[in-house]
């Protein structure tokens, strides 16, 4: 085989596989810019701002993220993980000792099987009434709690995506440039290359044998 007809061969190769990697780039571009462009207006939508550095309690005072945030509006996904984790989570754990939606369960059911049992016996179910009250309410604030910071952190992950997508869409445009320049490189070999010019591999050196 001819060299100049070689290097065509690897410089359209070349070509082909930097058109592939570029058009894989533009495609993971646009599902990052639809992901951050995605969770801005969503976010933006629900109109969220963080405290100002002024009203932070001193327990909030010890979170980074809200410190830094401090007065800003919520409008990325890593301000969404912030606002989820040191601000929702910090107060959650302040509601009935920390426990969760789920955990309150229990006591508020125990709680009403008690005032039917008291009812029954005719006795005063006032104080038992109010404790179900007090359960009752925090649990539906655990609940209200609990389902905004599991959306803000959905809406973190969904950002994350978009972030990992630029960074490949980054890599394949950088990979596609790399393999342009190879291709054009092989192409300008090609053409400084004589027609006649004959590929020649190269020959493994003979081995000298060694004596025993």
């Amino acid at each position: 085989m001819k060299r100049r007809t070689l290097d065509l061969m690897f410089s359209l190769g070349g070509v082909a596989i930097a058109l592939l990697l570029a058009v894989a780039g533009l495609v993971l571009q646009a599902n990052a810019d639809f992901a951050n462009d995605y969770v801005g207006r969503q976010l933006a939508e629900q109109n969220i701002t963080f405290k100002t550095l002024d009203t932070l309690t001193d327990e909030e005072r010890k979170q980074p993220g809200l410190v830094e945030n401090a007065g800003k509006p919520m409008t990325t996904g890593k301000q969404a993980e912030v606002y989820a984790n040191e601000f929702i989570g910090l107060h959650l754990k302040g509601i009935a000792g920390g426990k969760t939606y789920a955990d309150m369960g229990e006591p508020q059911s125990a709680l009403r099987a008690q005032i039917a049992e008291a009812q029954k016996n005719g006795t005063d179910v006032t104080a038992l009434q109010q404790q179900l009250a007090e359960v009752t309410a925090q649990r539906e604030t655990l609940f209200k709690g609990e389902t905004l910071r599991g959306l803000l952190l959905t809406t973190y992950g969904f950002s994350e995506f978009g972030v990992k997508a630029g960074q490949a869409a980054l890599v394949a445009f950088l990979a596609a440039l790399v393999m342009a320049l190879l291709a054009a490189a092989g192409f300008v070999h090609a053409w400084r290359t004589p027609r006649t010019e004959a590929f020649a591999p190269v020959e493994a050196p003979e081995r000298t044998p060694v004596a025993a």
